[in-house]
């Protein structure tokens, strides 16, 4: 018996559900008729192993928000300290804020980072 995986697996738009910049993402999401489900890390959190996945990916650069108000917050020490992968993934699992959001991913890849209007148009119409 063959098991056929779908073509397109949902995407998974991971964020805070109150963050503005995840809302603008989502009404462009709903308004281009782009189903996803929402993985809200206030209430779901986010594992070591999924922030290892994308920093693979991405890079751990790229996953650590520091022009957000979290990272602004956080003491010089600490920034200080974020200087290598195993160091960022400890913060963005302690401080999910800190995670630059939103991050669209389907079937285990990261599609994009972050919402520009002009990236998801050519990423994702």
């Amino acid at each position: 018996m063959h098991r056929y995986k779908p073509i397109q697996e949902t995407m998974i738009v991971y964020g805070i559900k109150n963050c503005n910049t995840v809302k603008s993402a989502l009404n462009w999401l709903k308004e281009n008729h782009i189903h996803f489900d929402f993985h809200d890390y206030k209430t779901k959190g986010i594992s070591e192993d999924k922030l290892k996945e994308w920093s693979k990916q991405v890079g751990w650069e790229k996953l650590v928000n520091k022009k957000g108000t979290t990272w602004r917050q956080l003491e010089d020490e600490v920034k200080n300290s974020i200087t290598n992968e195993k160091a960022a993934i400890a913060l963005m699992k302690e401080k999910t804020s800190v995670i630059k959001r939103p991050l669209l991913e389907r079937d285990g890849t990261v599609v994009l980072l972050g919402f520009e209007v002009s990236e998801y148009d050519s990423k994702l119409i």
